[in-house]
């Protein structure tokens, strides 16, 4: 071999070097979930697709932190990008959060008629706030779980609530109805359930499933607290890193999946739900007064929310508007 032929084939080495691309991907979903195992194979897929030169290596379980934690390795490069629900990107992009306003929906029919008007605004809402999202992914409905029967807003003000850590949103909506919520890491509320530190928590069916959290609450108040959604946000400079074609197959890819994923997770919630009644969970239905004045606070809970600039007075407005079309025809 050549001189010339030997630098050629170092040059093509280190060029095809500088294509090769890890994404480094957090996440708290433990092994052996649904929700990791398509990420896994969607990796896979891009992988293949691009022979190679964009790869994926998944932090399962929440071992790099929460999302503040997670954010900051994202910034210093440590990580490339995670899949997170909305609220924890709220610094870089408020209106996240719209859709999470409280008992701002009643049903999925809602939602669907919400989103079909504002997934294409909320995900490039993202994308403008320097996040590569590739579609909104539902979380599910998070309902008050709690040890005694909860018909009444004074009576959920009675529990010792908890909330995530890192969930400001979620903390401000609290404060809004007067409660003092007790904030903890996901890992410890399990622990704290069991000891009698909290005795209520607001989650979907699936979280409290997957962790066991049912087995220490006894009662579900049926009314949506809220409504949760996830995304896959990929940090722009780790983007920007691959050439024109890779990033269209990682965009067309990473889509694909968002759909994927958003339907698996309406239909294991909603199986969640009525498993819950089955694992001797009660069902609590709020009197039709009561959750009319439950929606009337919760109302002024989103206007105070709204005031302190968690959500645009203007998205809100808009959402509100697709709301009463449904609700008076």
């Amino acid at each position: 071999m050549t001189r010339l032929s030997i630098l050629l084939a170092m040059a093509l080495l280190f060029c095809s070097g500088l294509q090769a691309k890890v994404f480094k991907i957090s996440t708290e979903y433990p092994d052996g979930n649904a929700v990791l195992n398509e990420l896994r194979a969607v990796g896979e897929r891009i992988e293949a697709k691009t022979e190679g030169r964009v790869t994926f290596k998944f932090y399962p379980g929440g071992v790099m932190g929460d999302g503040t934690a997670v954010q900051r390795k994202i910034r210093i490069g440590q990580l490339h990008g995670t899949f997170i629900h909305s609220g924890a990107l709220a610094d870089s992009y408020k209106n996240s959060q719209a859709l999470n306003a409280p008992l701002l929906f009643r049903d999925f029919d809602e939602v669907d008629a919400v989103r079909a008007e504002f997934d294409s605004v909320l995900n490039q809402g993202f994308i403008d706030s320097g996040w590569h999202t590739y579609g909104l992914i539902e979380g599910g409905f998070a309902y008050a779980m709690t040890a005694v029967p909860a018909t009444d807003m004074e009576t959920l003000k009675s529990q010792k609530l908890w909330l995530p850590a890192n969930d400001p949103f979620s903390e401000k909506i609290a404060r809004a109805f007067g409660i003092s919520p007790i904030v903890l890491n996901i890992g410890d509320v399990l622990t704290a359930l069991q000891t009698g530190a909290i005795d209520a928590i607001v989650t979907p069916p699936v979280g409290a499933i997957t962790l066991q959290w049912y087995t220490r609450t006894q009662y579900l108040t049926d009314a949506p607290f809220m409504y949760t959604y996830g995304v896959i946000a990929l940090a722009e400079k780790a983007v920007q890193r691959l050439s024109e074609p890779d990033q269209q197959i990682l965009a067309e890819q990473l889509t694909a999946s968002s759909k994927l994923l958003d339907s698996m997770a309406r239909s294991d919630n909603l199986q969640a739900f009525s498993a819950l009644e089955s694992l001797g969970i009660n069902i609590v239905q709020l009197p039709p007064a009561v959750r009319t004045a439950l929606e009337e606070e919760a109302a002024q809970a989103t206007e105070k929310l709204i005031e302190s600039g968690e959500i645009e007075q203007d998205l809100y407005d808009r959402i509100v508007v697709v709301l009463d079309r449904i609700r008076n025809p």
